[in-house]
């Protein structure tokens, strides 16, 4: 067979399995980083050589490594034919008739009823996209950017007119990057190939990123949300500690990289202003560099000359590199806060391997619906929506919402309304809260 698809091992002498039939036992025993089977509708797949030519990523797909990824492949593939065809050599047997369909943990009942909204959800077309939508997000972020040269080209190079200059291109830059986010998640065009494409003009021409960086990292946020050590989100390289597990498990170790009783206070200082700045840019360039993305590379080069030819014959090199700087800068606080407050104050813990609906509601929440709301943060103030759907296009989110609500109040799973405000200050609160009980656990446990 193909890569991946090679039979399994000779069953031992007194297993009760058959040849190609097993048990969730023995599917879980498989979820080492050289040894990775899954389950998908009950078949059960080698994808141990797989995973390096996965279009998603290695990682991705590896986060399911002995269980079942049937809701994870449904939510992230648009054409399932299609994908199957990969599948087919992969396949070394299927689940048998005694086993359940789904792993122990997993709640049957909120898993078909989460399937019968997402099959009425298509049906009702709410994975339909509207072009002009798209087409006019597009347009007034080339117009934001032609209008920030326009103010400088017209008005001079005076601090007032710089500071609106970087306003308007810290703005151009926060809306692209809710539009790469759309492309990046296959919910534009109904080819995946198309939005692959737009997806690397969008990121790469206009904000000058990486496509193979986000998707890398950010569908392995939307497997594993909040779980520690799986969700790139809260890997915070020891700067903060999040949730109410990871500071006492360092509190215990004693472990002391930060004062993380203060990391509440130092957190604006760290958080907003240095993350697209400084870690995101280090990150994208040495993640083109070190895996020879020359295609990625091409495309971000396309940005920087496209900019600093703009600029350089109205602030020089040194201006337009400060200029360019403070944008990011401005970028920075709106995108970090926009994306924490959906997450950051809600449940961070280890693998539990819960239902697709379940770890997506407790990790997730969501901000009051405004068109202000709506605009600022690219309509992932209906965050909830967009983890449960991540395919559906952003303008439908308000028309599913009332029956993700419903289906929550059916099965007694929390669904987390805030007003913008309030997210943004439980941000500070949640860090608070685990500093203290770092501390807590550092002195006393």
């Amino acid at each position: 067979m193909g890569g991946g698809g090679q039979l399994a091992d000779t069953p031992e002498p007194g297993s009760s399995r058959d040849a190609g039939v097993f048990t969730w036992e023995e599917v879980q025993k498989h979820s080492s980083r050289k040894d990775q089977w899954l389950v998908i509708n009950r078949k059960v797949y080698n994808i141990t050589q797989w995973t390096k030519r996965h279009p998603g990523g290695s990682s991705v797909i590896s986060l399911y490594a002995g269980e079942d990824a049937t809701e994870a492949f449904t939510a992230f593939h648009p054409d399932l034919n299609f994908v199957r065809k990969f599948l087919k050599p992969l396949l070394i047997g299927e689940l048998a008739a005694a086993e359940p369909s789904q792993d122990p943990n997993k709640n049957i009942a909120i898993i078909q009823d989460f399937e019968r909204l997402r099959v009425q959800a298509e049906k009702d077309g709410l994975f339909k996209t509207k072009p002009l939508f798209f087409c006019l997000h597009l347009g007034h972020i080339l117009l934001l950017e032609i209008l920030a040269w326009t103010l400088v080209w017209l008005w001079g190079t005076g601090w007032t007119v710089t500071l609106l200059c970087a306003a308007l291109l810290a703005t151009s830059q926060a809306q692209a990057g809710w539009l790469q986010h759309d492309f990046g998640h296959l919910s534009v065009f109904k080819k995946s190939r198309w939005n692959h494409l737009v997806h690397k003009f969008v990121i790469g021409h206009l904000k000058g990123a990486s496509a193979s960086w986000w998707n890398h990292l950010h569908y392995r946020h939307h497997s594993k949300p909040n779980v520690l050590d799986k969700d790139p989100d809260v890997n915070m390289s020891g700067l903060f500690v999040l949730g109410a597990v990871q500071p006492v498990e360092y509190g215990i170790k004693k472990i002391k990289h930060m004062p993380y009783n203060h990391q509440h206070q130092y957190f604006f200082l760290l958080g907003p202003p240095l993350l697209i700045p400084v870690v995101f840019n280090l990150q994208i360039l040495t993640t083109m560099i070190s895996r020879r993305d020359w295609v990625d590379l091409s495309w971000a080069m396309t940005y920087y000359i496209r900019y600093y030819f703009c600029f350089v014959p109205l602030y020089g090199f040194w201006g337009s590199f400060a200029l360019q700087l403070f944008a990011r800068f401005l970028e920075s606080h709106w995108f970090v806060w926009v994306t924490q407050m959906n997450h950051l104050p809600m449940e961070m813990e280890h693998e539990k391997r819960q239902d697709w609906m379940t770890t997506q509601l407790l990790s997730t929440c969501n901000v009051e619906q405004s068109f202000f709301n709506d605009w600022f943060s690219g309509h992932l103030n209906f965050q909830i929506e967009h983890h449960l759907f991540p395919r559906m296009p952003r303008h439908n989110y308000h028309l599913v919402a009332p029956q993700v609500r419903a289906l929550c109040e059916k099965h007694g799973i929390p669904y987390e309304m805030k007003s913008l405000w309030r997210g943004m200050v439980d941000v500070v609160r949640s860090l608070k809260k685990s500093g203290d009980l770092w501390l807590d656990a550092y002195l006393h446990k």
